[in-house]
């Protein structure tokens, strides 16, 4: 496997100038991937040393084997482990309220796969099914919203069947959920793992009820994961404290360039600088954990980039794409970089997303949102217009728990702003779709959705005409539908999906649960999916969602539109949320609360920790800086730290949670957005000489502000 850019270099320099076809045609080999997936304990690595235990990979197919056969696993999980230079393992799990401070978002107690023999001095192995399968912490030590106290302080780990074990470095990562004394939730994937068990128990009734019986096999919830980023120099991301410690530039003066020009998007990576190679060693960590990284890019802003993966099943991709974010960080480091995963780290130029791909099916592949799939094997051709009725009701009565969903503090920055979706939750079907469908409920028609493609013309001999999709993309919508599966475009770049694809499923398995009871009560379910589309119909919307006068049509509405994140985590536990999270089995009313408490006080310490680092930055940096030169706003400045401390003493003394993240929501969108002009009046007049932070121009642009850390690239061919 390519290890490096420099094996693709060398790759490339054993390739003569002349080279003939079949030399070249050798490139294509798949050997260098040979390695891909051997870090991950299933398929044909885990059947290779379960077959040395006298089993196979099999068992691992059947969530029992934790009861049946967790010492034979073990065995097998150590022989591969120590084959493979490990002698650790963790059990890995999420604590809530990771993103944007702690690093790789996951907790783990690193433990030796071996024991000391007292009476021996020998080391022995010492790693059975019950280290396995299950681990003990502290509970209290992790946000919790009060679910745990320093005197009720266990938590619970307990291995997670669904998403496979993995090996990086010398350690063994086991995903484990992570529960309280009670079994109350205290991380991301529980709450995703019970969300899962109700789409598919409700998505099987349904799709029973249409024609199709899947017996013992589930309907699973897929996701694919776009990851943007960007990549800054090294050395001026250590002349940014608060890039250090809050993941964004809270003051900063625009470079005389941004992204006016529309030249970076998908332009080619530069070999003057050294984020091609970076991204290159990123790939191949990941094929090595079995993470499809397949797709690489640049993105729209100076230094922003993305990745994609294919896509699989939702508990597997969240934990990939937190290891692929860690990975991003981390190997940054070795090429002179750093990885910036916060939502809006500049201002004034596009932030970060992670588009959340999300798309149901069942377990043996069958698209429940493919027409032509799920209505051939329904043998019902109003299969796929009764499902998209019930994902229709469920965006328009929940839409205020999407929108809770994606409330992460990086995110009030970017909702809306030209490169996301606005706050506002409505759906694109596109018009073939809405035609249909409109068709449908009004009762002129009930055949067969085919989706119609068209043929462009470009009017040469050299390009043929070639078919494309009848519909458009609309990259406004936060929630459009793309052939198969729904986009949701409004998640941030740093976010832990799992909450994300909870509130997805959740609110799905109670459309299709309420449409089941319909259904055998007596009703038809062709009716049921008319007078819901004529109920809830409000929430389609094909337009630009960036419009003002579109946006305030679609507010008149009366559409879900909560333009504050601190206003949309409350509603977590409005009554019908909790309802809903209780009916399905997702999250106790307990847990709602507890969870809103914490991403709260998420909200409020990050605030807390932005607006420390502006005190300090214009303190110890503006300030003199203003008086060397001896120009720019120096007791404006001077006022700025009163009022910001002021502001800070406010927020301590607020009675509660909620409180609290209302008054830092006003302090970081109003406060510090009149600071920050002030210090950016400041940068306007000093002399560049006497700035001491790094400047927008010197973080946005690598070409001019970075040195490639490797031989030259000038002479591929010439050698």
């Amino acid at each position: 496997m390519l290890a490096t850019s420099s094996a693709a270099r060398s790759l490339l320099r054993s390739i003569p100038r002349a080279a003939t076809t079949m030399a070249v045609r050798s490139f294509a080999s798949i050997e260098p991937y040979n390695d891909y997936g051997k870090a991950l304990f299933t398929g044909r690595v885990a059947d290779e040393y379960l077959k040395k235990h006298g089993s196979s990979g099999d068992i691992l197919k059947d969530p029992s084997w934790v009861k049946s056969h967790a010492d034979i696993v073990a065995k097998a999980v150590l022989d591969w482990a120590v084959d493979r230079g490990a002698n650790t393992y963790c059990h890995w799990f999420q604590p809530m309220a990771s993103s944007g401070v702690r690093h790789g978002q996951t907790g783990q107690v690193q433990n030796m796969m071996m024991k000391f023999n007292r009476s021996t001095n020998d080391v022995e192995f010492d790693f059975d099914g019950k280290n396995l399968v299950k681990g003990e912490t502290d509970g209290s030590s992790y946000p919790n919203g009060g679910l745990r106290a320093t005197h009720q302080a266990g938590g619970y780990l307990a291995l997670d069947t669904s998403s496979p074990i993995f090996l990086r470095g010398d350690t063994v990562f086991i995903p484990s959920a992570f529960v309280s004394y009670y079994g109350a939730a205290l991380d991301e994937k529980t709450p995703l793992l019970r969300s899962n068990a109700a789409l598919s128990k409700h998505g099987k009734r349904l799709l029973k009820h249409l024609g199709l019986d899947i017996g013992d096999k589930e309907v699973v919830s897929n996701i694919g994961l776009e990851q943007e980023f960007f990549l800054v120099p090294r050395e001026q991301y250590y002349r940014r404290p608060d890039l250090q410690l809050a993941g964004r530039t809270i003051m900063g003066r625009d470079a005389p360039r941004g992204q006016e020009m529309c030249d970076h998007y998908m332009a080619p990576p530069s070999l003057a600088n050294p984020a091609l190679a970076c991204m290159q060693e990123i790939q191949d960590e990941c094929w090595r954990l079995g993470i499809p990284l397949k797709t690489r890019h640049r993105e729209v802003a100076p230094n922003q980039y993305e990745f994609a993966p294919l896509y699989g099943y939702n508990t597997t991709q969240v934990d990939q794409n937190l290891m692929v974010m860690q990975i991003i960080e981390e190997v940054s480091t070795r090429h002179g970089l750093a990885a910036l995963l916060q939502e809006k780290p500049f201002n004034d130029v596009n932030g970060s997303g992670k588009h959340n791909n999300w798309s149901i099916a069942t377990e043996d592949g069958i698209m429940m949102l493919h027409p032509k799939a799920i209505n051939t094997a329904t043998g019902n051709n109003s299969a796929f217009a009764v499902i998209m009725a019930a994902i229709i009701a469920a965006v328009n009565e929940h839409g205020d728990l999407m929108r809770m969903a994606i409330a992460n503090p990086g995110n009030d920055f970017r909702l809306g702003a030209c490169e996301a979706p606005p706050a506002i939750v409505s759906t694109y079907l596109g018009d073939d779709i809405t035609f249909y469908l409109s068709h449908f409920k009004d009762g002129k028609g009930e055949g067969e959705y085919v989706p119609s493609v068209k043929t462009l013309d470009l009017g040469t001999h050299e390009v043929l005409p070639f078919e494309v999709p009848a519909e458009d993309r609309n990259r406004t919508s936060p929630f459009p539908y793309g052939g198969a599966r729904f986009e949701f475009r409004a998640v941030g770049s740093s976010q832990n999906v799992s909450m994300v694809n909870t509130v997805l499923n959740t609110i799905v398995a109670e459309k299709f649960a309420e449409f089941s009871d319909a259904i055998d009560a007596g009703a038809d379910p062709h009716d049921i999916a008319r007078n819901s589309l004529n109920e809830n119909w409000k929430i389609i919307f094909n337009g630009n969602n960036y419009d003002e006068a579109m946006q305030q049509e679609l507010t008149d509405r009366g559409i879900w539109r909560i333009d504050s994140g601190v206003e949309a985590i409350a509603r977590l536990t409005a009554e019908k949320n909790i309802n809903l999270f209780q009916k399905m089995k997702v999250l106790t009313k307990e847990e709602c609360q507890s969870r809103q408490t914490i991403l709260h006080d998420h909200y409020t310490g990050t605030v807390e920790i932005e607006a420390k680092c502006m005190i300090d930055m214009i303190q110890q940096h503006i300030i003199p800086s203003v008086k060397a030169a001896g120009v720019g706003p120096l007791a404006d400045l001077e006022a700025a730290i009163k009022t910001l401390k002021t502001a800070l003493a406010e927020v301590h003394g607020a009675d509660d949670s909620y409180k609290k993240a209302q008054l830092s929501r006003v302090l970081r969108l109003e406060t510090m957005i009149d600071i920050r002009a002030i210090c950016d009046a400041a940068e306007e007049v000093v002399p560049a000489n006497l700035w001491t932070l790094a400047t927008y121009k010197e973080l946005l642009f690598l070409d001019q502000h970075t040195s490639v850390p490797m031989e030259s690239e000038q002479n591929y061919y010439d050698e």
